[in-house]
């Protein structure tokens, strides 16, 4: 039988996408997450897990994607032929 580990409660997720801000490595993320975590009476998720949510976070971060791009058009930050450009170019990968 395999074993898999318990997964990581959505609060502490949302927690950590607070606390991420691109500046702080993840071994300080880790104990400031486990602080939140203690504080809401939950299990510590593990370094290992902390590092792999981190590399997620801020993946998603640095492209911006069709909804970003929607919501910049439905707040008058684009106009509406962004939408064009983007279906043309498709979204920019950075390395």
């Amino acid at each position: 039988m395999i074993a898999s580990a318990p997964r990581v409660d959505s609060r502490l997720v949302a927690a950590l996408r607070r606390l991420d801000d691109g500046s702080l490595t993840v071994a300080e993320l880790n104990r400031r997450l486990g602080t939140v975590a203690h504080a809401l009476g939950l299990a510590q998720p593990s370094y290992q897990c902390v590092r792999v949510l981190v590399r997620k976070i801020r993946r998603c971060r640095e492209v911006p994607g069709i909804g970003d791009l929607l919501l910049d058009i439905a707040l008058r930050n684009k106009p509406p032929e962004a939408i064009l450009d983007y279906l043309s170019e498709g979204p920019k990968q950075t390395l």
